[in-house]
């Protein structure tokens, strides 16, 4: 079934939850703080370890869930999923506030395991809003792929998709955009068109912040995750 363009109550709205991201996601870093190494520690926040596989989530803020409480982050919620239906996973939520692809792609090798069976790769969305070079931006997330490739090549690779304000204009806005599904479809990797589908920008389902997703806002979130993630379980 074709997945609808989320409505957002007004493009101003839209734009203002977008353009805040950046902010929200944690605090902005120097060029030499996004190269430097992250603990693993630090950005591994849940795993539940009875399980002989792996889902690994790698992102941003919209995945380590902030705001809320760690079983409330919509890995969490797609683990309580696996757990209702006996399957034999394990989630482990990777996600780090102000993440970007420069600096998620100096992170990856803290949190790469090699019994991790599904990659999901959550990067992009503060790349766009600061306006970093679109090759770049495309570069990044290609060597993540690759690297998860070269290192763990049996393991499955979903790509979150995400969309910006046309703050950039047009031209930029859908060249961003279309860097997700391109990726995915070179690289045959699945794909979720749009992360925050029905969630960004309506009130009700985020934060006082008006940025990150409320409790119920990452159910609905893990349900646009969990439709492509449940067919490779």
């Amino acid at each position: 079934m074709t997945k609808k363009i989320p409505s957002f109550r007004s493009p101003l709205m839209f734009c203002y939850f977008l353009i805040l991201l950046v902010s929200g996601c944690g605090e902005k870093s120097s060029k030499k703080e996004k190269q430097e190494s992250v603990p693993v520690e630090e950005t591994v926040v849940a795993e539940t370890v009875d399980s002989d596989k792996k889902i690994l989530f790698f992102g941003d803020s919209l995945t380590a869930g902030y705001g809320l409480e760690i079983g409330e982050a919509f890995p969490s919620v797609i683990q309580q999923k696996i757990d209702s239906l006996g399957l034999n996973y394990s989630v482990i939520n990777a996600g780090l506030s102000g993440e970007t692809t420069a600096s998620g792609k100096n992170r990856l090798d803290w949190v790469l395991e090699e019994d991790i069976d599904i990659v999901i790769i959550e990067l992009g969305a503060n790349d766009g809003l600061r306006g970093i070079p679109l090759t770049e931006t495309a570069s990044n997330l290609q060597a993540m792929v690759d690297q998860v490739q070269k290192e763990l090549p049996n393991a499955k690779i979903i790509l979150a998709g995400m969309k910006i304000p046309p703050n950039m204009g047009p031209e930029y806005t859908a060249e961003f955009e279309n860097i997700f599904p391109n990726l995915a479809a070179r690289e045959q990797i699945a794909l979720i068109p749009f992360l925050l589908e029905d969630v960004a920008g309506i009130p009700e389902l985020n934060q006082a912040d008006g940025i990150h997703p409320t409790e119920k806002g990452q159910k609905l979130v893990a349900e646009n995750v969990w439709k492509v993630l449940k067919p490779m379980l």
